[in-house]
Parts: structure tokens; sequence; C-alpha cells
């Protein structure tokens, strides 16, 4: 009778560890969503600072052209 019981206990340990496993493997992918859409936020908050870079080193540029033809 022991052994059965024992098997019993194997059982719902098991069991207990699927479900464990289950709750993990949500929230893991509830985390992964969350990175991925970090990253697209941090992606697009690089690509605002690129595009304001470029247009003040556009806009010296022109600063400096102009000021050479003054010379």
């Amino acid at each position: 009778m022991s052994e059965i019981l024992s098997l019993v206990d194997i059982i719902e340990q098991k069991l207990r560890k699927e479900k464990e496993l289950a709750y993990y493997e949500e929230e893991l992918r509830k985390l992964e969503k969350k990175m991925f859409f970090l990253k697209k936020e941090i992606q697009m908050t690089n690509f605002i600072i690129d595009a304001v870079r470029n247009e003040k080193d556009g806009q010296l540029q022109k600063r400096l052209e102009i000021i050479n033809k003054e010379d």
C-alpha cells in the first residue's frame, strides 16, 4: 500500500510542477511582450534623437556656409 501512496504522491508532485511550469511560461510570454515593446520604444527614441541631431548638423552646416560667403 505504501508503494501506491508514494506513486500517488509522485504523480501529484508532477502535476503541481507542470502547473507551476505553465504559470512561468505564461509570465515569460508577458515579459517577452513587454520587452518587445520597450525595445521598439527605444528604437523610436534613438531614431528621433538621430533625426534631431542630423537636422541640427544640417542647420549648422548651412550657417557655416552663410558665414563663409559673408567673409
